[in-house]
């Protein structure tokens, strides 16, 4: 058996689950090894944000219409000059080849299948040129920014120059959470981070003598220890050498001078810093918690989507990433004010039990509900999704974040 068939082993397409996109992570624990399926699903601490972001949708409820005319239903959006045929994106999530053989390019492949978009992440193992080339749809790039700023800089050019129409900076990652359900992680051998090849790592204490060690494109084993270690919670010293925890508000307007594209900030859960990410240039924000993997004990992304809304007041675009289980967890967060929603651990599941044509699946089956839900809603596009679609129920929580939404958000 080859090393990679060690690692996982390939679904079969025709038995792919037709519906309800939770049937899709069982089927991936049977095929991911012990150590791959805990990376991908634990969360930080004691999990209990990562349970919030599906408690959040599960506390509030949708208010039909009838009689309403739904013989034609068009979930299309347009988001920062890219088409996309619903409003279901993939987000960012490192090291695709350790789920499945076919990687980040499967991915593109099923995202473009199924009109989506999909945020290629810092730590992919392929490069976006090859991805790029496997999807007709608008692709973007997640930066970690890396405390080495001309290799940042070169990194994001690269990218942008590869096809990536926005860059999607993760904000909420100076360090990482208490990730205790990946202590065991590693990089099998031979696997890489292919955008981290000729970094020079230093040390991640700060206020240490650096002792830089150049990593060339051919010495792979020094980016694969240091790609495992900034992903794994280190004893002794919060610091992750793939991070940059100096990177604020200061920074953001060279970030966005080398880029020349929409820089979106992924991680804003509270309404000072979408106020913030306003005054200092941001193209749009993502409302995350990094799917519960950072810190715990955070709100649900659903319970902080209002408030963020309000703040940023229609000046950029708002959306969502987090606990998107149902077509009606979108409908719900479109209701609240999002212009779009962000799926993570579903579809890396279908991209374990069945390459791209898994992951086509998973985003077919979430538009599928929604049509379903705006149907029965009486919605019959995305425009006119607003908050009048939640029950105001004035003896619940529901009601406040329902009243604090503007119509037509």
């Amino acid at each position: 058996m080859s090393r990679w068939r060690k690692i996982f082993r390939s679904g079969d397409a025709e038995s792919l689950p037709t519906a309800d996109v939770t049937q899709f992570e069982p089927l991936a624990r049977k095929l991911l090894s012990q150590m791959a399926y805990d990376y991908v699903r634990s969360g930080g601490g004691d999990e209990i944000s990562m349970r919030e972001n599906r408690a959040g949708f599960e506390r509030l409820q949708l208010e039909p219409s009838v009689l309403v005319d739904v013989s034609k239903i068009d979930t299309r959006i347009t988001l920062f000059g890219g088409e996309f045929e619903s409003p279901i994106l993939l987000a960012p999530v490192a090291y695709h080849r350790l789920y499945h053989a076919e990687g980040e390019i499967g991915t593109a492949r099923g995202a473009s299948a199924a009109g989506a978009g999909f945020v290629i992440s810092t730590f992919t193992t392929m490069a976006i040129d090859e991805i790029a080339r496997n999807t007709q749809r608008p692709i973007w790039f997640q930066l970690y920014v890396q405390r080495d700023r001309e290799f940042t800089k070169d990194m994001v050019q690269r990218a942008v120059a590869s096809g990536c129409k926005a860059i999607c900076l993760t904000v909420d990652t100076p360090v990482l959470g208490n990730r205790y359900g990946q202590l065991s992680f590693g990089l099998p051998k031979g696997m890489e981070c292919v955008h981290l090849r000729g970094l020079t790592l230093t040390p991640a204490v700060f206020g240490q003598e650096p002792k830089a060690t150049q990593v060339q494109a051919t010495q792979v084993q020094s980016t694969q220890v240091q790609a495992t270690q900034g992903h794994k919670t280190q004893r002794g010293n919060i610091y992750d050498a793939l991070f940059d925890p100096s990177f604020n508000w200061n920074d953001l307007e060279w970030l966005r001078s080398v880029a020349g594209v929409p820089v979106i900030l992924k991680g804003v859960l509270s309404a000072e810093d979408g106020r913030l990410a306003v005054s200092c240039g941001a193209d749009g924000v993502i409302v995350s918690n990094h799917g519960g993997r950072n810190l715990d004990n955070v709100p649900a992304t659903i319970d902080a989507l209002p408030r963020v809304v309000d703040a940023v007041a229609g000046r950029i675009p708002v959306m969502l990433d987090s606990g998107i289980r149902r077509g009606t967890d979108v409908l719900m967060a479109l209701a609240l004010g999002a212009k779009a929603v962000f799926i993570g651990r579903p579809y890396v599941y279908g991209l374990a039990a069945g390459g791209a044509k898994g992951v086509e699946r998973v985003i077919s089956i979430l538009r599928d509900e929604l049509e379903r839900a705006m149907a029965l809603t009486g919605r019959r596009s995305i425009g006119e999704i607003d908050a009048s679609v939640l029950c105001r129920n004035d003896n619940s929580a529901v009601s406040s974040r329902v009243r604090h939404v503007p119509v037509g958000g």
